[in-house]
Formats: C-alpha cells, sequence, structure tokens
C-alpha cells in the first residue's frame, strides 16, 4: 500500500512539473530589440494599356502630378530628385526603383547597395543624404492653403457612382451627389461622397537623416529588362557587416498589365488583361463626363470609388479586401463597365468620356537578420531589415479598342508615332470634367 502511494504522488508531481512547464512556457515572451539599419524598396510599373513602351522626358513627372491625388498623396520627395514617385499613379518612367536607408548607427551618412548585374544599373546604386531644403510632402494639390481664400465657386452638375463588374448597371445604382446643394462648408459631406477604404501608409517615413534612390547624382530609372533577382548587398560607414539579402523571382519587377479592351461607350466596356506575374489582386476604376456631371466606377462589389486604393498594400490587406470584394481575386482576368455610363447625353449633342486605371497588387516582402531563435529565453537581437513592395499599374481611355496583342507589341515606328500622338494630343481630355472640376477646387 505504501509503494502504491509513493508512485501516485510520483506521477502526480510529474504531472504538476510539467503543467508549470507549459504554463511558464506560454506566459514567456521573447525579447526582441528592432534593427536599427532599415531599408525601404519599392518598384512600380507604369503603363498605356495599347501603347509601346515609351518614356518622354517630363511627361511622366506630369502625369504622376496630376494623378497624385488619387493614390500615393503621402509620398515624400526630393525635388528633382524624384524620390518617392514609385508610389504615384504612372505611365512613365515605366520602372521606377525607391529605395530608402535608415542607418541609426550613424544616420545621413552615404552608403551603397550592391546590386546583381540583372537590374542593368551597374554595380551600385549611390544612397545619398536627403537634402533637408529639398524634403517636400506630395499632396493632392500643390497650391497653398491659403490660395483657396475667397476662391470658392459654388459647383453645378452632380457626381454619379456606379460600382461593381457588370454588363448592366446594378438596381440601387448610381449613388448621386448633387454638387448644386453642396455649400462652402459641407467639407464633411463632400467628404462622404468620396467615401471608401484607404491604403494603411506603411511607405518610409523619409526625413533628415535618411538615405535615397534616385537622388541628385543618380536618377535612372530600370530599364526595360531588368531584374531585382539575385544578391543585394548595402555599404557604408557604420553599416553593418552582415547586411546581404537574396532576392526571388517571387520578389522581382512586375511586367506591365496587358489590359484589353472590347465596346464602345454607349455599350458595355468588355475588359480583360493576361494573368501578371506575381500579383495577388486586381482593382479597376474609372472617372469621366457624362453632359455636366462627373461619373465614377469601380470594380468593387461594395460601394467604393478606389480613390484611396492605388497604393501598396500589405499582404494582410489585400487578403482581407480581396474576401470583402472590394478587390478582384487574382484569378480574375476580365471584368466589364456597365453599359451606357459614359456615353453622353442624348439629343444634347454631349459626348461622354472616360478614363481608366488599374491596379495589379504584388504585396510587400519582408526580411530580417538574423532569424528569430526558436528559444523564447534568447533576446532576438535584430541587426537590419528589409521591406520590399510590388505593383503594376495602366492607364486607359475607355472605349478605345485594345487588341491582344497591341498590349505588348513595340517598335521603332510605332514608337514615333506614338509618341507624336502623346504630344499633340491630352490623354486626360474629358468633355465636361474642366467646369466641373473648377467649381470643385475653385478655379
Amino acid at each position: 500500500m505504501l509503494q502504491l502511494n509513493i508512485k501516485r504522488h510520483a506521477i502526480g508531481f510529474a504531472t504538476l512539473l510539467l503543467c508549470s512547464g507549459a504554463l511558464y512556457a506560454q506566459t514567456t515572451q521573447q525579447i526582441v530589440r528592432p534593427p536599427k539599419t532599415l531599408l525601404w524598396m519599392d518598384v512600380s510599373t507604369g503603363s498605356m494599356a495599347g501603347m509601346p513602351e515609351i518614356d518622354i522626358p517630363g511627361l511622366g513627372g506630369l502625369m504622376g502630378g496630376l494623378m497624385g491625388a488619387m493614390g500615393g498623396g503621402n509620398a515624400k520627395s526630393t525635388g528633382k530628385e524624384y524620390y518617392g514617385s514609385a508610389r504615384s499613379f504612372h505611365m512613365m518612367p515605366p520602372r521606377i526603383l525607391d529605395v530608402a536607408l535608415w542607418n541609426g548607427l550613424k544616420p545621413g551618412v552615404e552608403a551603397a547597395q550592391m546590386i546583381p548585374q540583372g537590374m542593368k544599373l551597374g554595380d551600385k546604386l549611390p544612397l545619398l543624404p536627403i537634402l533637408a531644403e529639398k524634403v517636400v510632402a506630395v499632396t493632392s494639390d500643390p497650391r497653398p492653403e491659403k490660395e483657396y481664400e475667397g476662391t470658392y465657386e459654388k459647383p453645378k452638375g452632380r457626381l454619379l457612382f456606379y460600382w461593381g463588374c457588370s454588363a448592366t448597371v446594378r438596381p440601387g445604382q448610381p449613388r448621386i451627389i448633387d454638387l448644386s446643394k453642396l455649400s462652402a462648408d459641407s467639407a464633411q459631406a463632400f467628404g462622404n461622397a468620396f467615401g471608401g477604404k484607404y491604403a494603411p501608409d506603411r511607405g518610409a517615413k523619409v526625413r533628415e537623416g535618411y538615405d535615397v534612390y534616385p537622388n541628385e547624382r543618380d536618377q535612372r530609372s530600370l530599364p526595360r529588362g531588368a531584374s531585382l533577382v539575385g544578391e543585394h548587398r548595402i555599404t557604408g560607414d557604420g553599416v553593418p557587416e552582415s547586411f546581404r539579402f537574396n532576392l526571388g523571382a517571387a520578389h522581382d519587377v512586375m511586367p506591365a498589365i496587358e489590359l484589353q479592351s472590347k465596346g464602345t461607350l454607349k455599350d458595355t466596356v468588355a475588359l480583360s488583361w493576361a494573368p501578371v506575374t506575381n500579383a495577388r489582386a486586381y482593382f479597376l476604376n474609372a472617372m469621366g463626363a457624362q453632359g455636366d456631371d462627373m461619373v465614377f466606377w469601380s470594380s468593387s462589389d461594395l460601394p467604393d470609388t478606389g480613390m484611396g486604393l492605388f497604393d501598396y498594400l500589405s499582404n494582410a490587406t489585400i487578403d482581407k479586401w480581396t474576401k470583402e470584394k472590394v478587390l478582384l481575386a487574382s484569378s480574375v482576368t476580365q471584368c466589364d463597365v456597365p453599359k451606357g455610363i459614359y456615353g453622353g447625353v442624348e439629343g444634347k449633342g454631349r459626348e461622354g468620356g472616360a478614363m481608366l486605371r488599374m491596379i495589379a497588387y504584388g504585396g510587400e516582402h519582408g526580411f530580417v537578420y538574423p532569424p528569430r531563435p526558436t528559444d523564447p529565453k534568447v533576446p532576438w537581437d535584430q541587426e537590419w531589415s528589409v521591406r520590399l513592395r510590388v505593383k503594376s499599374n495602366t492607364m486607359a481611355m475607355l472605349g478605345q479598342e485594345i487588341e491582344p496583342s497591341s498590349a505588348s507589341t513595340s517598335n521603332d515606328s510605332r514608337s514615333e508615332k506614338a509618341k507624336k500622338e502623346t504630344s499633340d494630343s491630352n490623354p486626360l481630355s474629358l468633355p465636361g470634367a474642366a467646369s466641373i472640376l473648377k467649381g470643385l477646387f475653385g478655379k
């Protein structure tokens, strides 16, 4: 009997030890010391659907400025050095690489990024300190706020909002905002008209002490056929010797979106595209004129204009909004714009017009060194980290036929023709839009 009791006590004690050990493991939190050296890389591909790849000096910046109100509004720029352009909606240059380095060990000291030969930019990129006097915030409108004082003009017309991929207008649409009923102090009502989801800002908060590329010494963009695949190494005074990382095919520059379009503005416009390599989701929206009205449409199944979605998104956000059907899944390759919403005004001789934008989200990739210790009792002393973000976007004039082959065809004669057509015309010319925008913004 005594021996049996001893065994029972021994088993009970062992069980107690196991339980207490498990409880200790659950309550012990690993000490994590974040890195003092961080690198951000933003990569973006831009194109004009149906046009060959061209790069007209100056026009890329103009387009980025015009589209700044629709995405990437918190990006930073160093004036002529062009850092921050990757966050904008752009057509030119066709491929943009932005790099920002924060080295807390020796901030504001020149560094370099050693790059693989496949990038076609030599063996390294200079990372130069931000020039404090040239750091400006990119806003939705470059005019100072004081210029708005006394310039308000009551707008006319209406804002019409449609949503969803559908051959015809869905029941319950459009949502209408009558601009003539808005007053100078009704900012909230106007803001509600454009209410929707906005991309959380996860980019580098560039300020004095950061090193960037492009910069005043080197302003090159990624050339045709450039690849990020291979080893990258950051060097410089105070930069950890271990700062090297490898990028694979899943982290590479995304190709241009090969968008196809069939149907006139008076009919259903059928949009389709080839699957974009490494795309996690897609989103499309359009803005145009219908007589005196401004018409907005997006591919979202929820009533969302998408004005805040043309930016980089985290993987978790992409997955969440795809599940909510705000974004189109990566398996989707077509979407219809409802019939006639941009077709002009019958009997009044007013033609319609619309500009379409599309984005393919490549998501985010993170690297941290050294790897996290499996033993929670061992502190994780991080030396450096990298956040890489990739996207691709394109633009088209809605209602223009875009054939499959024209999206990726390029030759010298066609490029020259495209340059002439682009310089001789305004791709953003929308009948009736100018007067409405003048009323909205007071000039």
